[in-house]
């Protein structure tokens, strides 16, 4: 009878035993399936559909920031780096309003380069946003939208800097469909 109680001792030992490395392996088991469906939402996650860069108290002219967002609006990311890069080199004028001296292809423009170098230092930023986002950048065209920042005073009181605030965004391009031009045709 002893060594019968011994082996059954023995026996409840080793389930024990054998019971407790189920226990690990099924909490281990939970810990990865946690984490699979975390990654899952992760990688599952609200994907953005535009990419937004926003410029704020830059220490440029409000008037140049408009004409600069007016000249590339609606272009490609790419090309209107490469168009501010023109800009930057004194190669290529932007066209601006009023009684601004003509310009070569164009009524009036100027060189605005201290504008142009930091609108293309936040497109580098858009872009790079964009990347992260996964956006296809050859179906968004740009936003631009300056406004008047707060102005501070200079040194003393007398006078008072110039600052503009900057928001760019990449837009997904709507392509109209060839029916609903006809029938706008058909309307006049």
């Amino acid at each position: 009878m002893a060594e019968e109680n011994k082996e059954i001792k023995d026996k409840k030992e080793n389930k024990e035993v054998k019971e407790e490395p189920k226990k690990t392996e099924i909490a281990e088991a939970k810990k990865t399936e946690e984490k699979s469906e975390k990654d899952k939402k992760k990688e599952t996650g609200v994907k953005k559909n535009e990419a937004t860069v926003n410029g704020k108290n830059l220490p440029i002219s409000t008037k140049h920031t408009i004409a600069i967002c007016n000249f590339i609006r609606n272009k490609n990311i790419d090309k209107a780096i490469s168009e501010l890069e023109d800009v930057s080199k004194l190669k290529r004028a932007v066209p601006m309003r009023g009684e601004i001296p003509h310009r070569k292809g164009m009524m009036s423009g100027r060189y605005p380069v201290n504008a142009s170098k930091l609108i293309i230092r936040l497109l580098k930023s858009l872009k790079s946003n964009a990347m992260v986002n996964e956006l296809e950048l050859e179906k968004y065209k740009l936003y631009c939208m300056p406004n008047i920042a707060s102005r501070p005073y200079k040194r003393f009181g007398h006078g008072r800097l110039k600052r503009t605030n900057v928001t760019i965004k990449l837009i997904k391009t709507e392509k109209k469909s060839l029916s609903k031009v006809k029938n706008k045709g058909d309307k006049k």
